[in-house]
């Protein structure tokens, strides 16, 4: 495979795994096209084209100079410049970053708009979804802004070592393979969910580094209520203000990959449970279904950069 074949693996797994319909997906590139075709003639030059055929504005090839036949690959949580180096040391084809770097991380608070269809799909009137969370995606624009986006790029074009990364994609397999364990067993306690996430094997790994699943907001005993997987996909954290809205439509329980203490005081406010199942450990569960799929077409997969390594193909 070469890395572009990679990518429309990782970008093709992250669709099959997106909480909004193919049609729904179709619907958003069309939106980006008219966006594009709708541009003044000077200004179409800064438009990034990826985005016609991409739905996930934070991952991308980041730089393709490299081996053009990948075999070898770093797989990573977080690539830094260092990380850079021990990979071309170790003689990798491919680093395969989960977090964005470089243009991808300058789009992040793009792709935040998924959470409106999210929203949407609970129940949640668009038109609030969408004042909360236009909210914060100019909060996260601003915040990533003064970013040093280019540094890990930069090393990797010196280095001449291939790096991609999937950010959404990974988080998409992630957030559906919880929601799935969890529609399965029909918790009735929060503690219920504590013992479901345990099952997984990344969260096992990540109880044993003391950074496993816990509850944020609520406890044990409670009734979950409506449960919902929120807070796993869609670049960061949402609106804090729509904990309250959610909690108006039903919604008792929230399950996180991670939450600030400003957004969990204002869940807590809106009485709902938050069970964070765990950053670093949630990436790597996502992560790992994609790397599961190319290691099937013959990648040499090394863990690196915190990813909690595990290899669904051996258990079958």
């Amino acid at each position: 495979m070469n890395i572009q074949e990679i990518y429309k693996l990782a970008i093709e797994l992250g669709i099959k795994n997106d909480f909004r319909t193919r049609k729904e997906i179709a619907e958003y590139l069309k939106e980006k096209k008219e966006e594009y075709e709708n541009l003044p003639k000077d200004e179409k030059k800064y438009f990034d084209q990826e985005k016609l055929t991409n739905p996930y504005s934070d991952s991308r090839i980041n730089f393709a100079g490299g081996k053009k036949e990948i075999r070898k690959i770093v797989a990573s949580i977080d690539i830094t410049q260092g990380g850079l180096l021990i990979a071309k040391e170790l003689g990798v084809d491919l680093v395969f970053n989960h977090h964005p770097v470089g243009l991808a991380l300058a789009g992040l608070d793009d792709v935040m708009n998924y959470q409106i269809d999210q929203m949407e799909k609970l129940g949640v009137p668009v038109n609030v979804a969408e004042k909360l969370i236009h909210k914060r995606i100019s909060e996260v624009a601003r915040g990533i802004n003064p970013s040093n986006h280019y540094a890990v790029v930069d090393a990797a074009k010196a280095l001449k070592i291939n790096l991609m990364n999937a950010h959404t994609p990974g988080d998409n397999c992630a957030a559906q393979f919880v929601s799935r364990k969890i529609e399965e067993a029909q918790p009735r306690y929060v503690k219920d969910i504590l013992k479901i996430l345990i099952e997984i094997p990344e969260y096992q790994e990540a109880k044993k580094q003391a950074s496993g699943p816990m509850i944020f907001s609520g406890a044990e005993k409670n009734r979950t209520g409506k449960i919902i997987v929120s807070e796993f996909t869609g670049g960061t954290e949402g609106s804090k203000e729509i904990y309250q809205v959610m909690a108006n439509f039903g919604v008792g329980t929230i399950i996180s990959m991670h939450q600030s203490e400003e957004h969990r005081k204002a869940a807590e406010a809106a009485h709902i449970n938050v069970v964070v199942a765990g950053h670093i450990s949630s990436d790597s569960l996502g992560m790992n279904l994609i790397l599961d799929e190319l290691e099937k077409k013959g990648m040499e997969v090394i863990p690196f950069g915190g990813l909690i390594r595990i290899n669904r193909n051996k258990k079958k």
